[in-house]
C-alpha cells in the first residue's frame, strides 16, 4: 500500500499558457504573464525588499525541479539547478483560471461549462438576484452590489450595515456571489442559511461559488473571521477524491479542499491559515492511513499577495513555505508520494488584480527523478490515483 500528498501552492504558475491571450485582467491579455519568473526577476533587480531581501530563495523546490519547469513550460530561465525529483508543467484545458476549475480539473474532472461572471457595473447582480437575497434575509434591500475588495467594502459598509441589518453582497473577477454580515448583529448562522438557500439559485445561473465573510467588531477596526464558508456547485462526475473513497481509501482535506468539492469524496477537513495547515500536513505526514489521500490547499500566495499584487509578500511567503515543505519531504515514509502543483497563475507583477492563465508545476517527491514533460492537468489526477492502486475515471493519462 502507498500514501498520496497532492498540496496545491494556489496561483503559483510558471507562464507559458499557450491559450493565455484568450484571457484578460480589464482589457490586457494574460500571455506573458509568469507568476514564478517575475517574482524571481524582481527579487534580482531588488524590487521585492520588504521583510526579505536578496535573491529568491527556494533550495527545495529547485532540488524537486522548479525552475527546469518554468523553463519547459514558458522558455524563461530563472535560478537553474539540477532536479532532485520528478517535474514537469500541466496546462488547463477547461475554460477558467479560478480556483474551483483548477481544483477540479486537478481532480480529474475538466469544467464542461463556462462559468458566469457578474459584469463589472454598478449595480452588478439583476434585480431578480437582489429581489431573492432580500426575501430570504428579511430585509428590504442590500449593500454594495458592486465588484469590491472584501476588505474594503466590510471597512465601508460595515457600520451601515450593522445599522440597517442589511447584508453586504459583492463579487470579484471570480464566478462568485459574497456576502458579508457582522456575526453578531445580523448572526452567523443567519448568514450561513442566507447563503445555502440562495446557492440554488446561482447555481443555475453557473456561478461557482457563494461565499460568506463573517466579521466582528466596531466601525474602524472590523475584522474577518474564520467562519467563511464556501458553498461550491456539485461536480459533473466523481473526481479523484470519489475515486479513492470508492476503492476504500481515505481522503483528508487540508484548507479549502472541502468548500471546493463541496465535501464530495472527502472524509475530513482542517482549516486554518497556511503557518496552522502546514502543521496540519505535518501531521498527516505522520498520521494519515495506508492507501490515503490528503489534499491539501495552501491559499495564501493568491489571496494574501497575488490580487494585492504585492511582491515581495509573494516572495517571503513562497521562501516561508520552501524551508517547511523541505521539512515535510524529508519526513516521508517508503511508498509515499508527494505532488506539488498549482491550480492557476496570479503574477503580482501584472495588469488588474485578477488570476493569470498560466501553466502549472508538476514535482513529485519520492519517486525518483526525470523529466514528465509537458503534461495537463487531468494527468495529475490519473498519476495519483495510479500510485494509490485506484482505478481513474477521468480524462487523464498517469505520468509514472
Amino acid at each position: 500500500m502507498s500514501r498520496a500528498f497532492l498540496v496545491v501552492m494556489d496561483s503559483v504558475g510558471i507562464g507559458g499558457a499557450p491559450d493565455a491571450a484568450d484571457f484578460f485582467n480589464g482589457d490586457r491579455p494574460d500571455a506573458g504573464a509568469n507568476t514564478l519568473a517575475h517574482i524571481a526577476q524582481a527579487c534580482t533587480e531588488g524590487r521585492a525588499e520588504v521583510g526579505r531581501s536578496g535573491p529568491l530563495h527556494l533550495p527545495n523546490l529547485c532540488a524537486l525541479g522548479l525552475w527546469a519547469a518554468v523553463e519547459l513550460a514558458s522558455g524563461e530561465t530563472a535560478l537553474g539547478g539540477v532536479p532532485g525529483g520528478l517535474w514537469g508543467a500541466a496546462s488547463e484545458t477547461s475554460p477558467g483560471k479560478d480556483t474551483p476549475t483548477g481544483h477540479w480539473e486537478l481532480a480529474g474532472v475538466p469544467v464542461p461549462w463556462d462559468w458566469h461572471y457578474f459584469p463589472e457595473t454598478t449595480p452588478a447582480f439583476p434585480d431578480d438576484l437582489v429581489a431573492e437575497v432580500c426575501r430570504l434575509a428579511g430585509t428590504e434591500g442590500i449593500l454594495g452590489n458592486v465588484h469590491a475588495s472584501g476588505t474594503e467594502i466590510i471597512a465601508r459598509l460595515g457600520a451601515e450595515h450593522v445599522a440597517t441589518g442589511w447584508p453586504i453582497c459583492y463579487t470579484s473577477a471570480d464566478s462568485v456571489f459574497q456576502i458579508a454580515a457582522h456575526e453578531d448583529s445580523f448572526g452567523n448562522d443567519r448568514l450561513q442559511k442566507l447563503a445555502r438557500d440562495l446557492s440554488p439559485m446561482l447555481h443555475a445561473m453557473k456561478v461557482g461559488r457563494v461565499i460568506t465573510r463573517p466579521f466582528v467588531g466596531d466601525a474602524g477596526s472590523f475584522a474577518r473571521t474564520a467562519n467563511r464558508r464556501d458553498y461550491a456547485m456539485a461536480l459533473p462526475s466523481p473526481s479523484l477524491c470519489d475515486w479513492v473513497q470508492a476503492a476504500g481509501g481515505s481522503v483528508h482535506g487540508v484548507g479549502k479542499i472541502g468548500d471546493i468539492f463541496s465535501m464530495q469524496g472527502i472524509d475530513d477537513v482542517v482549516k486554518g491559515d497556511d503557518a496552522a495547515l502546514m502543521d496540519q500536513l505535518d501531521r498527516l505526514v505522520e498520521e494519515a492511513e495506508e492507501g490515503s489521500l490528503t489534499f491539501a490547499n495552501f491559499v495564501e500566495f493568491d489571496s494574501l499577495y497575488g490580487h494585492r499584487r504585492d511582491i515581495s509578500g509573494y516572495a517571503r511567503a513562497l521562501e516561508w513555505f520552501d524551508a517547511r515543505i523541505g521539512t515535510v519531504i524529508g519526513r516521508l515514509k517508503k511508498g509515499d508520494m508527494l505532488l506539488l502543483t498549482a491550480d492557476h497563475g496570479n503574477d503580482p507583477s501584472w495588469f488588474g488584480n485578477d488570476h493569470t492563465r498560466e501553466r502549472v508545476p508538476v514535482l513529485i517527491a519520492g519517486l525518483g527523478a526525470g523529466a514528465l514533460g509537458l503534461c495537463q492537468f487531468s494527468d495529475i489526477a490519473a498519476t495519483v490515483a495510479r500510485h494509490l492502486g485506484v482505478a481513474a475515471q477521468g480524462p487523464g493519462r498517469s505520468l509514472i
